[in-house]
């Protein structure tokens, strides 16, 4: 049940330059259309050049507090996103990802100011580059200042790849060995957790590619989620989810099959017959 690497990166390479143009075009003609806004947007967006840099600055916005304050903690993620540009790239693919599987959701402006799931995986990429220099100390407070701020808990030693949609993200709770392919779905008060208090080795789930995973469920221990299954809402998994299967119930067991390549990206949530 090892990870594998292709899995972890970006698969359209200079994608951050091209969301960038739309949440840059999204974000003037806000402005004209909603004055109250223009100081935020000039803030965030329009005195920017580049994705990382409105990214450090949302980051800084909402995480700044007397812990760390705006002025240390903006240049900081800065410069972070600026020397790890596959981070940047994952953080596009999953605004790409929100505006795609959404139906709420118009424009990549729209998650990059104002929805928590995004800033949350967004507060997490960055404090997983924090953990991978062995900045341990300093991770473990973008941690807690997330779980605070957004309702949102991702250890960041977790690996989670790209075009990732964490829809709503409250009460979405992530442990410390747990792995997220690329091109997953997951809804608010989701757990991938573990079923004891034992220390070290890899005690948390593994979920494939193309997963979606329904409100409420919880997914405990090193078991794995095949690529393209679908968890159903409020279901308990404790073992091991073919691929292209439906569980659904506590304990999940197999309802369906998948017919759709990949569940996350339709969204479909409905129990598919046996």
């Amino acid at each position: 049940m090892s990870i594998r690497p292709e899995k972890m990166v970006p698969e359209i390479p200079g994608l951050a330059a091209s969301v960038w143009q739309d949440v840059y075009a999204a974000a003037q003609q806000a402005s004209e259309s909603e004055p109250k806004l223009v100081g935020m947007l000039d803030d965030v967006i329009l005195s920017r050049t580049s994705l990382s840099n409105a990214v450090a600055v949302r980051l800084a916005r909402k995480l700044s507090r007397r812990d760390m304050e705006r002025d240390n903690l903006e240049p900081l993620i800065r410069t972070l996103l600026k020397q790890n540009p596959v981070a940047v790239e994952c953080m596009a693919a999953d605004l790409q990802a929100v505006v795609e599987r959404d139906a709420a959701c118009h424009n990549a402006l729209e998650p990059l100011l104002f929805f928590k799931g995004f800033h949350a995986l967004a507060t997490y990429r960055v404090a997983h580059l924090l953990w991978q220099q062995e900045r341990y100390m300093l991770a473990l407070l973008f941690q807690s200042i997330s779980s605070e701020v957004f309702g949102v808990d991702i250890h960041p030693a977790a690996r989670i790849g790209c075009g990732i949609l964490l829809d709503h993200g409250t009460g979405f709770v992530v442990g410390e060995t747990a792995i997220i392919e690329n091109n997953v779905s997951m809804l608010h008060e989701v757990t991938l957790g573990g079923t004891g208090k034992e220390k070290g080795g890899a005690r948390h789930p593994i979920v494939r590619s193309g997963v979606l995973i329904g409100a409420g469920a919880k997914v405990l221990g090193r078991v794995e989620i095949g690529e393209s299954a679908k968890i159903a809402a409020s279901s308990v998994v404790l073992d091991d989810v073919r691929a292209y299967t439906t569980v659904a119930g506590v304990p999940a067991v197999v309802v369906g099959c998948n017919c759709e390549a990949a569940p996350a990206l339709c969204m479909q949530q409905s129990l598919d017959p046996s």
